[in-house]
């Protein structure tokens, strides 16, 4: 107990005392992370929110967004960290401009921005998100996550429907599109890079085989994606609904 006390105390002190490493802060960020300890991660995190590091930064902005996701943060809590998150992912882009990580999570904050903002905006971000991942996979070509998103955001260009389109034409001369071929080609190569590393990557390729019609390929995936043992809330919900997927063919 009396350990525990101190442990209050040193952590209060931490924002007095500038002398901290850096580098301890993030081994310390990256084991909460690691056990899944979002509010303490948070409240290490926020503590820094003033610092130049853009490792700190990008970890910030990362673990406001997790906070953020939380069923327990209410929807005004949950918008003031949507909107701190993509700060912190812009100033450790400004800190640090071949961070790739940094570009990950600034392309992920825009896109959570967006669900706030409506459709045009949503649209109009679009393309700017899409460079960011690309500049993060191009820095970090194994980043099996980035490469992911990218086939995420081609499948949702390529379902998008026709009242969309229509706004994104008369926003853009030549308007952002995509196709299920694309997005089945990011969601295989994010495979390559780390097989069986994301239950939802297993979900979209059964879902993108699907949109395209082939079905043997589709139940591969999906049956892989309905045997993912399921650590996160996330895996439960890709657990089902390819699991309806499966029955539906």
């Amino acid at each position: 107990m009396a350990g525990d006390s101190a442990h209050k105390l040193i952590s209060g002190f931490a924002e007095v005392h500038a002398s901290f490493k850096v580098e301890d802060v993030i081994e310390q960020a990256d084991y909460l992370y690691g056990s899944g300890e979002t509010e303490k991660l948070y409240r290490l995190l926020v503590q820094h929110k003033h610092s130049d590091d853009a490792e700190l930064l990008w970890r910030l902005a990362r673990s406001s967004r997790d906070l953020a996701q939380l069923s327990s943060t209410s929807a005004e809590e949950k918008k003031q960290l949507t909107y701190d998150s993509l700060e912190y992912a812009k100033k450790a882009l400004e800190k640090n401009e071949s961070n790739s990580a940094a570009h990950k999570w600034y392309g992920i904050c825009l896109s959570d921005v967006g669900d706030y903002e409506g459709i045009k905006t949503k649209i109009g971000n679009a393309i700017i998100i899409k460079e960011h991942f690309q500049r993060a996979i191009e820095l970090n070509p194994k980043d099996a996550t980035t490469i992911h998103l990218i086939g995420i955001w081609c499948y949702s260009f390529a379902e998008m429907p026709w009242y969309q389109r229509k706004i994104a034409a008369t926003l853009f001369a030549t308007p952002p599109t995509s196709t299920f071929q694309e997005a089945l080609r990011y969601f295989h190569m994010a495979e390559e890079a780390d097989p069986n590393f994301y239950s939802k990557n297993l979900l979209f390729l059964g879902k993108t085989y699907l949109k395209l019609n082939n079905k043997k390929m589709a139940l591969l995936w999906l049956s892989k994606a309905k045997e993912y043992p399921a650590q996160t809330e996330e895996d439960k919900q890709v657990q089902k609904e390819a699991l309806e997927l499966l029955n539906s063919i």
